[in-house]
């Protein structure tokens, strides 16, 4: 982690290129997601190497079948599913299983593990004992096997392909016809792979296909970062490459380059933490070095409830912009999506802008949307040489009609969110001063079909998984408790060691400052929670000091009558608002604010828009709303 891995496969292609040491043109770079391909595109583009080919394995691979079928099979390809759903609840209504929505997303998550490992439906219950692992939505292993063998006939049925189809149809089109392999290798003839430790059975198949019985191969990897093992993924093709591959040279990456050694120190003794009775280091794990200067101190903070939790971590996040961070170098990292509401709420309240992964995406913003628009027309219309200076006036230009300024509103919320969305597309033309305003439009296309959006000037959610590969200035690595990390759904010495690599991912996201914090309360009523077993010998005591937090007001005993009725109107009016939006409570107003408008009592617009709170976006939708409350409750007086 933080070693350069991504970097030091990308030199060595631009190297391998400018010494003329092979084609770029000859060259197939893997990786597994379309943003993680994007952004190897765009590093491979800044060092000068065009020709090279970046992909995932599933467009690589559907690329080549898509090209093949016709000649190999006739007739056009098969349609490609987006999503199982449909298929896999009428392979279930075929066996008469009742099943709901997440049930079947369970299936159909089992049906892609037992597909990318080449398990056949037969095999499936063998392979579940082996695996240590449970069928899905309360079926046996029986019922699950049949069901694989139903959702295929389903599937063929439709005459549709699922995203394993791809992988599995060109593994056997490679190994069955030798004329189109040829081709094939003919065509690639030297492969990089990233992320290697996430490599699944029929991912490394279709690959040695594609090498057929050369060796021309570089991997790069870290088996310390392999927490998709659920998913399929086998950090054993890492770990056994170089028998694979007689003469491969290997290298170990292990200077640290993004944390202080305060974070490293952790990171390490985290993964040297004992899971049961096994204490030793796992084989092929890395001890990190860091190359930096001495940091700040790792903070452990125990707090009495979640809640207090959130709010803590707030009030370190104001201390941080004292300091200068920005919002976009922090980040709150967990290990459950459900975990990130607390936060949500408390930044919120604090009017701190924040963004979901998982959540909207950059590039399906109302105001990103409407720029690409106009700025696809403006490079249809423009000669194809303009300067980057051209480019960046553009791209400024077409901001500002939207809403841009040089200088950020004070105000927050939805004017603010807004913003910041044309404020990061503005610093991306800036970063790309170079690029000709087509370029720029193609390179914000591509970006797009990735989801790889800029950095926005907010403070990031995400949950560690998702934060795998990303680093920030400071990170709060909330909820370190037993049951949350390692999940209390983990089963078995793998298991556990997998939710063990889970965290150390988390620390290592972090380049200066690191907060790990967990509640002693979890939300039951008599539960109390305590650190993750992972941290025992690293938390500085073991009968950690609760942070004292300072009481929460009272706020409606210390109401009069009229404000506090008032006050619960708005509460009513804001949960039927939030209903009726399917958006939580705190989004819609915070508590804060409804407080202010109950004792405040505005009777017109401009004395709403001065409540903290009211933004002109607040205003607009909710205003009149919000005055005729008011106004009732004034005329009951």
């Amino acid at each position: 982690a933080g070693t350069g891995k991504t970097r030091a496969i990308t030199y060595r292609l631009a190297y391998g290129a400018a010494t003329g040491a092979f084609d770029p043109a000859t060259v197939l770079a893997v990786t597994f997601t379309n943003r993680a391909a994007a952004e190897m595109r765009s590093r491979l583009r800044v060092l000068g190497v065009h020709a090279a080919a970046a992909r995932t394995f599933h467009s690589a691979a559907l690329l080549q079948l898509r090209h093949f079928w016709p000649q190999v099979v006739g007739g056009p390809l098969p349609d490609l599913m987006e999503h199982k759903a449909s298929i896999v609840a009428a392979a279930c209504t075929r066996l008469g299983v009742s099943v709901d929505r997440s049930a079947v997303r369970d299936i159909a998550d089992e049906i892609e593990w037992a597909k990318v490992s080449m398990i056949r439906a037969e095999d499936y219950p063998e392979a579940l004992t082996r695996a240590l692992r449970e069928p899905p939505a309360g079926l046996d292993a029986t019922e699950m096997a049949t069901l694989l063998e139903v959702y295929e006939d389903a599937k063929d049925e439709r005459n549709a392909i699922d995203f394993e189809d791809v992988l599995l149809l060109t593994v056997g089109m490679l190994h069955e016809r030798d004329d189109v392999a040829r081709q094939v290798r003919a065509r690639y003839q030297h492969f990089v792979v990233d992320e290697f430790q996430d490599v699944s059975t029929l991912q490394y198949e279709l690959l040695n296909q594609w090498l057929g019985d050369r060796h021309d191969v570089c991997v790069v990897g870290d088996i310390a970062q392999t927490i998709y093992s659920f998913a399929g993924a086998n950090p054993r093709y890492l770990s056994t490459f170089v028998d694979h591959h007689p003469g491969a040279r290997l290298v170990e990456l292990n200077r640290d380059y993004r944390s202080t050694p305060q974070i490293v120190t952790i990171a390490n003794r985290v993964l040297d933490a004992p899971v049961g009775r096994y204490s030793r280091r796992p084989e092929g794990i890395v001890r990190l070095h860091s190359q930096r200067e001495s940091g700040p101190a790792v903070r452990f903070d125990v707090y009495r409830d979640e809640t207090d939790e959130a709010e803590g971590i707030v009030q370190r996040i104001r201390a941080l912009y004292k300091e200068g961070i920005a919002p976009e170098d922090i980040a709150i990292l967990y290990r459950t999506n459900a975990q990130s509401e607390a936060f949500e709420a408390a930044l919120a309240q604090a009017g701190i802008g924040f963004t979901v992964r998982g959540g909207q995406k950059f590039f399906e913003r109302e105001e990103i949307r409407r720029a690409m628009v106009i700025l696809r027309q403006l490079a249809r219309t423009s000669a194809d040489d303009t300067s980057g200076a051209d480019m960046l006036e553009a791209v400024k230009g077409v901001v500002s009609e939207l809403g841009w300024t040089a200088q950020a509103p004070s105000t927050i919320g939805a004017v603010r969110q807004r913003w910041d969305s044309l404020d990061a597309l503005v610093n991306l033309a800036v970063e790309r001063e170079t690029l000709s305003l087509q370029q720029f439009v193609h390179e914000l296309i591509e970006r797009s079909e990735a989801q790889l959006a800029p950095v926005t000037a907010e403070v990031t959610l995400s949950s560690l998984h998702a934060a795998k590969g990303l680093e920030w200035e400071a990170v709060f690595l909330a909820g370190v408790s037993d049951g949350r990390i390692p999940i209390s759904l983990a089963r078995g010495r793998d298991a556990i060691e997998e939710e063990k690599r889970l965290l150390y991912v988390g620390i290592t996201r972090a380049k200066t400052h690191l907060y790990l914090s967990y509640a002693l309360s979890g939300g039951g009523r008599n539960s109390r929670q305590k650190m993750s077993r992972f941290l025992d010998g690293i938390w500085p005591s073991a009968e950690p000091e609760v942070v004292q937090r300072k009481p929460r007001p009272r706020q409606t005993e210390e109401m009069s009558a009229d404000v506090r009725v008032l006050f619960e109107e708005l509460k009513q009016w804001r949960h039927d608002v939030a209903q009726t939006l399917s958006r939580p409570e705190f989004m819609i107003l915070t508590d804060q604010t409804l407080l202010a408008i109950a004792d405040a009592k505005p009777r017109t617009l401009v004395q709403l828009g001065k409540i903290r709170g009211i933004g002109a976006v607040k205003l607009e939708q909710f205003g009149s709303q919000l005055l005729a409350i008011v106004r009732q409750a004034i005329e009951r007086e």
